[in-house]
């Protein structure tokens, strides 16, 4: 597929993230960022959260989404900018554009569907949002969706309190699927020529993903069956982290031939019951059972069960700290990289799937409206016009 351009007024995480994936495609993605005349700390808030990497508005949190991207910064409260940015879409061909702010400002700043798509009749526009344009004045951020849709329920100790996942889930759910939606949109107008607009719920998103649980509503199901259970798994027995001597091995069997070859490690034999060669069976006796597997895997190292589990050919793992992923072999070829600006190389994660042609390496984000003036001349602003925008308050006076 040849690159597109993408023109995205982005900030925080989710759609940084989506724009991310068509960076590591080498699509040019041009992120558009607020002009607020007076603010200390303008643009993009994550710029500036976590430790100073390369100058004040750079900071370790804003690095890893906005890598390989142009950055340009415009006053959409202005008519000129707004102007401008319809512009840049014209004459820059832009194919794609994404907004990640409240719908009720879409038409305010000059960046609804309707508007943008009349200048471009072809344009693919994708919105991320809370809850969607039925409820246009909802702000949505990745912990209170997590709330709202019921993750946090359902994660956590079964007598603790409801908790968050350890990464932000719902922001880079919403981010897929633009990415998703997008690429799809592409495919469609490729046969049709026509545009199309996107529009993602953060919450309905989210809620996409209780298929092991909101169903089971409908089936009377047993209450401890939608809420949480800790590390060990609803219905597949044993699933569980267990303690170790010097660790953690988490282990995974989902069938009852799994659980044959489990129970043919010797140290493990003892736990053969009539009633344990089912799934169901285990099920009843889940409590007795994992107790009796803690009880065991405590007296062995980490090593020694890991080369049980795995001469058995019983999923399981290591719980490794993230100091210990980013070394992992099966990763080391697939890490994406960025060079900083005082030349340290930057290990970032890795491109969700492996696509021929994608680049590994990729340039560090850009300052806050460093391209701006680059790509206004582009589409065709001159000096003068430049300067006039500067003293205007519409461009950032850089």
């Amino acid at each position: 597929m040849k690159p597109k351009t993408v023109l995205s007024m982005e900030q925080a995480l989710s759609l940084p993230s989506a724009t991310l994936r068509f960076a590591q495609l080498g699509w040019r993605v041009i992120r558009l960022e607020a002009v607020a005349p007076g603010r200390d700390y303008p643009g993009d808030p994550n710029r500036y959260i976590g430790s100073r990497v390369a100058d004040e508005d750079r900071h370790s949190y804003f690095i890893a989404p906005n890598v390989g991207k142009e950055a340009i910064a415009l006053n959409l409260k202005e008519p000129d900018g707004r102007a401008a940015l319809h512009r840049i879409i014209a004459e820059l061909d832009v194919d794609i554009f994404c907004c990640n702010t409240i719908p009720g400002r879409y038409q305010s700043l000059g960046i609804d569907y309707e508007t943008l798509s009349a200048i471009k009749p072809d344009l693919i526009w994708a919105g991320i949002s809370a809850m969607g344009p039925d409820y246009p004045d909802t702000p949505g951020y990745d912990p209170a969706v997590q709330a709202m849709a019921g993750f946090m329920e359902i994660t956590g100790e079964k007598d603790g309190p409801p908790t968050l996942s350890g990464i932000p889930l719902v922001d880079l759910k919403a981010g897929d699927e633009v990415f998703a939606g997008v690429c799809l949109a592409l495919a469609e107008k490729a046969e049709s020529g026509e545009g199309k607009r996107i529009d993602v719920s953060m919450l309905r998103a989210a809620a996409s993903w209780l298929i092991t649980t909101l169903p089971l509503i409908d089936f009377d199901c047993d209450p401890s069956e939608i809420t949480r259970s800790g590390n060990e798994h609803r219905k597949f027995i044993p699933t569980n982290a267990y303690k170790s001597q010097d660790g953690f091995v988490f282990m995974a069997q989902g069938s009852n031939a799994q659980w044959q070859r489990f129970i043919a490690i010797p140290k493990f034999a003892g736990l053969a019951t009539e009633q344990r060669k089912s799934n169901n069976g285990r099920l009843e006796d889940r409590v007795k059972l994992h107790a009796e597997i803690a009880a065991i895997m405590a007296q062995h190292t980490t090593d020694d069960m890991l080369a049980d589990l795995a001469a058995a050919q019983i999923p399981h793992a290591p719980i490794n700290a993230i100091t210990d992923v980013i070394n992992m072999e099966a990763l080391a070829g697939a890490l994406t990289r960025t060079t900083a600006p005082d030349g340290r190389t930057i290990r970032m994660q890795p491109a969700a799937v492996q696509i021929e042609g994608q680049t590994g390496e990729m340039a560090f984000p850009p300052k806050y409206g460093a391209h701006t003036e680059a790509v206004l001349a582009e589409a065709g602003y001159g000096d003068n016009e430049l300067a006039a925008f500067r003293t205007g308050g519409i461009i950032p006076d850089q």
